[in-house]
């Protein structure tokens, strides 16, 4: 029985220890993958990337970028080699890097129509810029540096393609393209990345003389859907070179198209000394200085040697431009024109409405006395005659002349407010004018900018003038015939005058309050 629990016993141990292991390792690959875990510096490095949108410049040009051979860049890819046969292209750094450690992420896609393609898509890490029309997948052979090459073709015919592998070399060895580089490759992995529904990704990342390679197969939507395809210490690259990518087809042929090359500057904590900023408001408000500076001076200089010519432009300048007093002058004088003009109607209705009221009451004059059997007095100088009116009983009281005596002078004395308001209004309009004249040029004044809102109002008060008076000359326009057919009772007649008299009294509040605001206008402008 002992034996036979020794027996079960151990392979459960051994398990154990195996899946302790499996994660032991993965923990490390892991800290060593993300190296923010261990407290490194990440640092994105614009002029050692390419992105969309925007890639390519309108002259096809990429910003710190230059490419060669069959390649053609957009604005939203690099199309590095084409689906067509026997096609090299390759695109590199213009300058060379300035940090030892680096972590770059590539996105591309290799798409053709056949089942198979060719030849394969190269990244470069050289201390030389390789060819575009190279031997070697689009670049150079006998570089000095690193190579990881996405082979898509099966050279050796082992059927282990497509294949990624990283390949170094010292400047002196010629790639092996009989064997796929199987014989000089450090490490790789076997991986489809042909004619896959998302774009594939490769995360290769150098750091402490490590080198790893991540890949994501494009199978998935998930940016951080990566596997590890090889790792390997002790790699020992040169410093300052220069990024690539290159790619190659032969009797078969695929699209190589490359959409962002991303490339991050890796650092050690606290080994990062940030750049000094240079404050550069300071010294171009300085430059700026200097400028006006030296302006106005040659301004002054030529004013001395050319006198008469620099009063003559000053002239034409002060012409063809308006001053803001000038400006405030002419909308005021522009509103009291529509003033005076709307007041100058105002008063010929109103002497309309006078000369009817007279008329009329020359009218009941005349029919009072000719009821009292008097002798008509005779007409005015041309004045229609009027005929004797039937004496009625009871027509007209004397009471009822009265009270259309007493609204008439109720009328005549608002008409002459009316008038008195007028004339103030046009004495402030002078001060208003005055005080324009003696401001500084420099001020900026206020009240021209209410005068629209001031002839609103008073536009909108005359129109219910006019309406109240159209009202009053139709009703005092009436043939006499209706006048005698059906007499107007006390009541109405009297209400036409008080909504005349109400009317009156609202322009005259609107006046009030048109007053009141230009003169508080004119108190506040003291402060300025």
């Amino acid at each position: 029985m002992q034996a036979t629990g020794s027996k079960l016993l151990l392979p459960t141990i051994c398990k154990f220890l195996a899946i302790f292991c499996i994660i032991v390792q993965a923990n490390y690959v892991a800290a060593n993958v993300n190296p923010s875990a261990i407290g490194v510096h990440r640092r994105f490095e614009y002029k050692y990337s390419f992105k969309p949108p925007y890639l390519a410049q309108k002259d096809g040009t990429v910003p710190f970028w230059e490419y060669g051979g069959n390649a053609i860049a957009s604005a939203e890819s690099v199309r590095v080699a084409p689906s067509l046969r026997s096609q090299k292209g390759a695109i590199w750094t213009k300058s060379q890097t300035n940090f030892d450690w680096w972590d770059v992420e590539i996105v591309f896609r290799v798409t053709g129509r056949g089942r198979i393609g060719a030849d394969g898509l190269a990244f470069w890490y050289t201390t030389e810029k390789g060819d575009y029309n190279g031997p070697v997948f689009g670049s150079s052979d006998r570089w000095n540096g690193l190579a990881i090459i996405f082979d898509s073709f099966d050279n050796d015919n082992k059927h282990n393609n497509p294949y990624i592998s990283a390949v170094l070399n010292d400047g002196t060895k010629q790639y092996d393209h009989t064997n796929d580089g199987t014989t000089q490759l450090l490490s790789g992995c076997l991986r489809d990345f042909r004619n896959k529904p998302f774009p594939t990704r490769a995360r290769i990342e150098y750091y402490n003389n490590v080198l790893t390679v991540l890949i994501h197969n494009g199978m998935t939507n998930n940016n951080d859907d990566y596997e590890m395809c090889l790792r390997a210490d002790g790699v020992q690259l040169p410093k300052n070179g220069y990024f690539g990518i290159s790619a190659a087809t032969g009797g078969l042929a695929d699209d190589h198209d490359v959409f962002h090359f991303l490339t991050t500057s890796l650092h050690a904590a606290g080994q990062v000394q940030e750049p000094p900023k240079v404050d550069n408001q300071e010294k171009l408000t300085q430059e700026y200085k200097e400028y006006q500076e030296k302006l106005e001076k040659q301004k002054q200089e030529y004013k001395k040697e050319h006198p008469d010519e620099a009063h003559k432009d000053e002239e034409e300048w002060e012409e063809f431009y308006e001053s803001e007093n000038q400006r405030e002058l002419r909308q005021i004088w522009q509103g009291q024109s529509q003033i005076a003009e709307h007041l100058r109607e105002l008063s010929r209705k109103v002497d309309e409405i006078i000369g009817r009221q007279e008329n009329t009451l020359s009218l009941v004059s005349r029919g009072f006395a000719a009821s009292a059997g008097q002798a008509l007095p005779p007409p005015a100088a041309g004045q229609v005659p009027v005929q004797q009116l039937p004496a009625v009983t009871g027509a007209v009281t004397r009471q009822d002349v009265d009270l259309l005596i007493a609204n008439q002078n109720i009328l005549l004395s608002t008409i002459r407010e009316i008038r008195q308001l007028a004339g103030d209004i046009n004495v402030r309009t002078d001060n208003i004018q005055i005080n324009q004249k003696n401001a500084p040029t420099a001020q900026i004044q206020s009240t021209g900018y209410d005068v629209q809102t001031l002839i609103a109002e008073m536009r909108d008060g005359m129109n219910q003038v006019k309406q109240g008076i159209s009202h009053v000359g139709q009703r005092l326009g009436m043939p006499q015939g209706s006048a005698q057919t059906a007499p107007c009772p006390t009541g109405n007649c009297v209400g036409v005058t008080l909504f005349l008299s109400v009317t009156v009294v609202q322009l005259l509040l609107v006046f009030i309050y048109n007053i009141f605001k230009n003169r508080s206008e004119a108190q506040a402008k003291k402060f300025y």
